[in-house]
Protein backbone atom coordinates (compact mmCIF):
# COMPACT_ATOMS: atom_id res chain seq x y z
CA UNK A 1 0.00 0.00 0.00
CA UNK A 2 2.79 2.15 0.96
CA UNK A 3 4.53 1.52 -2.48
CA UNK A 4 1.63 2.14 -4.30
CA UNK A 5 1.23 5.51 -2.41
CA UNK A 6 4.32 6.45 -3.41
CA UNK A 7 4.14 5.80 -6.96
CA UNK A 8 1.06 7.61 -6.72
CA UNK A 9 2.91 10.52 -5.45
CA UNK A 10 5.56 10.70 -7.63
CA UNK A 11 3.70 10.26 -10.95
CA UNK A 12 1.91 13.20 -10.17
CA UNK A 13 4.93 15.41 -9.82
CA UNK A 14 6.35 17.04 -13.13
CA UNK A 15 9.28 16.12 -14.67
CA UNK A 16 9.27 12.34 -13.14
CA UNK A 17 8.56 9.53 -15.45
CA UNK A 18 7.20 6.20 -13.98
CA UNK A 19 7.82 2.40 -15.51
CA UNK A 20 6.49 -0.53 -13.69
CA UNK A 21 8.31 -4.14 -14.31
CA UNK A 22 7.21 -6.60 -11.75
CA UNK A 23 7.16 -4.25 -8.94
CA UNK A 24 8.15 -0.58 -8.61
CA UNK A 25 10.69 0.80 -10.97
CA UNK A 26 10.88 4.45 -10.77
CA UNK A 27 12.83 6.16 -13.89
CA UNK A 28 13.89 9.85 -13.56
CA UNK A 29 13.59 11.90 -17.11
CA UNK A 30 14.21 15.72 -16.96
CA UNK A 31 11.24 17.99 -18.06
CA UNK A 32 12.07 19.85 -20.93
CA UNK A 33 9.93 22.26 -20.00
CA UNK A 34 11.64 23.54 -17.18
CA UNK A 35 14.39 26.22 -17.42
CA UNK A 36 17.62 24.76 -15.93
CA UNK A 37 18.92 28.23 -16.35
CA UNK A 38 22.22 29.60 -18.04
CA UNK A 39 25.06 27.24 -18.44
CA UNK A 40 27.84 27.83 -15.74
CA UNK A 41 31.41 27.77 -15.88
CA UNK A 42 34.52 26.92 -13.39
CA UNK A 43 37.21 29.30 -13.66
CA UNK A 44 40.76 28.73 -12.82
CA UNK A 45 40.73 31.42 -10.13
CA UNK A 46 38.69 34.28 -8.44
CA UNK A 47 39.16 38.37 -7.69
CA UNK A 48 38.57 38.57 -4.15
CA UNK A 49 38.79 42.30 -2.55
CA UNK A 50 39.74 42.44 1.36
CA UNK A 51 39.47 44.97 3.73
CA UNK A 52 41.10 45.60 6.70
CA UNK A 53 38.30 47.40 9.29
CA UNK A 54 41.17 48.75 11.41
CA UNK A 55 43.43 50.97 8.51
CA UNK A 56 40.81 51.26 6.16
CA UNK A 57 42.35 49.79 3.77
CA UNK A 58 40.86 47.29 1.12
CA UNK A 59 42.97 45.28 -1.27
CA UNK A 60 42.25 43.47 -4.05
CA UNK A 61 43.43 40.15 -4.11
CA UNK A 62 44.11 37.66 -7.24
CA UNK A 63 44.09 34.06 -6.26
CA UNK A 64 43.97 30.60 -8.02
CA UNK A 65 41.45 27.46 -7.30
CA UNK A 66 43.30 25.44 -4.31
CA UNK A 67 45.18 28.32 -3.35
CA UNK A 68 45.49 30.07 0.14
CA UNK A 69 46.58 33.53 1.06
CA UNK A 70 47.04 35.32 4.41
CA UNK A 71 45.96 38.31 4.71
CA UNK A 72 47.04 39.94 7.89
CA UNK A 73 45.84 37.75 10.69
CA UNK A 74 43.46 35.45 8.66
CA UNK A 75 44.01 32.97 5.72
CA UNK A 76 42.22 32.54 2.68
CA UNK A 77 41.52 30.18 0.42
CA UNK A 78 39.21 29.28 -3.09
CA UNK A 79 38.03 26.42 -3.27
CA UNK A 80 36.04 27.05 -6.27
CA UNK A 81 34.42 29.79 -8.44
CA UNK A 82 31.91 29.94 -11.31
CA UNK A 83 30.30 32.09 -13.49
CA UNK A 84 27.45 32.19 -16.21
CA UNK A 85 29.06 31.17 -19.56
CA UNK A 86 26.82 34.51 -20.93
CA UNK A 87 28.09 36.96 -18.62
CA UNK A 88 31.71 36.45 -17.01
CA UNK A 89 32.29 39.65 -15.45
CA UNK A 90 28.39 39.30 -13.59
CA UNK A 91 26.45 37.28 -10.99
CA UNK A 92 30.23 34.85 -9.92
CA UNK A 93 29.72 32.88 -7.08
CA UNK A 94 32.73 31.33 -4.87
CA UNK A 95 33.39 28.68 -2.31
CA UNK A 96 35.34 30.77 0.24
CA UNK A 97 37.09 29.24 3.15
CA UNK A 98 38.23 31.62 5.74
CA UNK A 99 40.52 30.87 8.95
CA UNK A 100 42.33 32.75 11.56
CA UNK A 101 46.09 31.87 11.84
CA UNK A 102 45.29 30.28 15.62
CA UNK A 103 43.33 27.48 12.66
CA UNK A 104 39.37 28.29 14.02
CA UNK A 105 37.48 28.33 10.81
CA UNK A 106 35.91 31.93 10.65
CA UNK A 107 33.65 31.23 7.34
CA UNK A 108 33.32 28.17 5.21
CA UNK A 109 30.91 28.86 2.27
CA UNK A 110 29.70 30.74 -1.33
CA UNK A 111 30.12 34.40 -1.44
CA UNK A 112 27.72 35.80 -4.68
CA UNK A 113 29.63 38.53 -6.35
CA UNK A 114 26.21 40.45 -7.15
CA UNK A 115 24.81 40.08 -3.58
CA UNK A 116 27.78 40.33 -0.68
CA UNK A 117 25.64 40.65 2.09
CA UNK A 118 23.76 37.24 1.19
CA UNK A 119 26.49 35.17 2.64
CA UNK A 120 29.30 37.17 4.41
CA UNK A 121 32.25 36.82 6.70
CA UNK A 122 31.38 37.93 9.54
CA UNK A 123 34.93 39.20 11.82
CA UNK A 124 35.56 42.22 13.95
CA UNK A 125 38.31 42.92 11.86
CA UNK A 126 38.31 42.19 8.12
CA UNK A 127 35.35 41.55 5.21
CA UNK A 128 36.45 39.80 2.77
CA UNK A 129 34.10 39.56 -1.11
CA UNK A 130 34.07 38.15 -4.36
CA UNK A 131 34.04 40.55 -7.13
CA UNK A 132 34.21 38.19 -10.38
CA UNK A 133 35.76 35.08 -11.49
CA UNK A 134 39.24 34.56 -13.51
CA UNK A 135 38.46 33.35 -16.88
CA UNK A 136 41.97 32.54 -17.96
Amino acid sequence: MKRLALATLIACVPGFAMAQQGGVELIIEPDPNVDTGPVVIEGPGAILRALDKSQGRSTDIEIARGQTVLLGRIAVRLVECRYPEEAPASDAYAHIQVMDLDGVELFDGWMIASSPALSALEHPRYDVWVLRCSTS
